[in-house]
């Protein structure tokens, strides 16, 4: 594992051109633009409370809609934290938050575990938040734990306002993360698994 974690990664594509960095031992520190609002705020929340340093810049096809947009950001920040954690080595592994905001609750779980699965239970009453389709939080996710290889499952406890749910799921998610990713100084030449590999 190198001492600082840091990635800058690009993707280009016929629907959307990205560039990021990231380090995931941070201050929380962001620049976020991606054409989306409201992903612009979740994003600067979720590196706020994991304490990762984020910088995201994307042009996508928001004239068809959000979701190349929303889906591709997913898919480079998946990216960027599966080459951030290397081997996985001296990593606790395991994270997990329940955030509230106002009457909503969400619970978030993580195992970086080399295995991509998604466990979404969030269901969203109103269909849209501003111009952002509420369905497109799951396919952030999903985008997100393809390409990180990590498990994670998030769960609606309560809630209904749409905007204050999908912003308990960006913080959960951030704060479950930010355990799981950090070095266990106890065993920071370990491999956490008994099969000797995470990733």
């Amino acid at each position: 594992m190198s001492e600082k974690r840091t990635i800058a990664l690009t993707r280009e594509t016929n629907e959307t051109n990205i560039t990021m960095s990231l380090t995931l031992d941070g201050l929380g520190q962001s620049s976020v633009d991606t054409g989306c609002g409201f992903l612009d705020h979740m994003l600067t929340l979720f590196a706020r409370h994991g304490r990762f340093d984020l910088c995201v810049e994307c042009r996508g096809d928001v004239n068809v809609d959000y979701h190349h947009t929303v889906e591709d950001v997913g898919i480079v920040l998946g990216r960027a934290f599966l080459a951030c954690l290397g081997d996985g080595r001296g990593i606790r592994r395991y994270g997990d938050a329940a955030i509230p905001m106002d009457e909503s609750l969400v619970l978030a779980a993580a195992d970086v575990s080399g295995r991509a699965y998604l466990g979404y239970d969030v269901e969203i009453a109103a269909q849209k938040v501003g111009d952002f389709d509420t369905e497109l939080a799951e396919e952030f996710f999903a985008a997100f734990v393809r390409e990180s290889k990590i498990t994670l499952h998030i769960r609606k406890l309560a809630g209904r306002n749409a905007h204050h749910i999908i912003e308990c799921t960006f913080k959960a998610v951030a704060r479950a993360l930010r355990e799981a990713v950090a070095v266990d100084k106890d065993a920071a030449d370990e491999v956490p698994s008994t099969k000797g590999a995470l990733l």
